[in-house]
């Protein structure tokens, strides 16, 4: 059903945009870089957090961790990680397929400004073995997403900037 609830928000929202399947899971960031050809960064990755009451998702590029001062100041509150079954209950999508796409429950969505990286990423579709393509700002703006900035800064980043 998660599948065919992201394949109904795209072709209600943005009818250009098709769903990929592939016969590889794609239920972590390395198997869903590979599935797709892509750099891990290039994954764009869906956390489902709790910031006291409310559940919010954050999208994040797939070799980014969150730091947490940065999610604290940037969210509201201290970010704590649902269980599995919280995930697939709320968003409607299992573990590995969870996207910011055909949620069960309206949920507040943020795209990490690493994202920005990328011209184009790869988030999930609903399943372990859908994802899609997609630019960062498109995402945002179709998912009506804040950027906000909760990642730790990344090695690569932190060399490039300190030369």
């Amino acid at each position: 059903m998660s599948l065919e609830s992201v394949r109904a928000f795209f072709a209600e929202h943005a009818p250009d945009i098709a769903v990929i399947v592939t016969p590889e899971s794609s239920a972590t960031v390395p198997l869903a870089a590979a599935a797709h050809g892509v750099e891990p960064g290039q994954i764009a990755k869906t956390l489902s957090l709790r910031i006291g009451d409310e559940v919010v998702l954050v999208v994040t590029r797939g070799d980014a961790r969150l730091d947490n001062k940065k999610a604290k100041a940037a969210l509201g509150g201290k970010p704590r990680m649902l269980g599995q079954e919280e995930v697939e209950a709320l968003t409607g999508h299992p573990v590995g397929g969870v996207c910011p796409f055909g949620l069960a429950t309206p949920l507040k969505v943020y795209c990490d400004v690493s994202l920005k990286s990328f011209d184009i990423v790869v988030p999930a579709a609903g399943s372990t073995h859908s994802a899609l393509r997609i630019a960062p700002q498109r995402m945002a703006e179709l998912t009506r997403a804040e950027w906000v900035d909760t990642c730790q800064e990344a090695a690569q980043d932190a060399a490039a900037a300190a030369e």
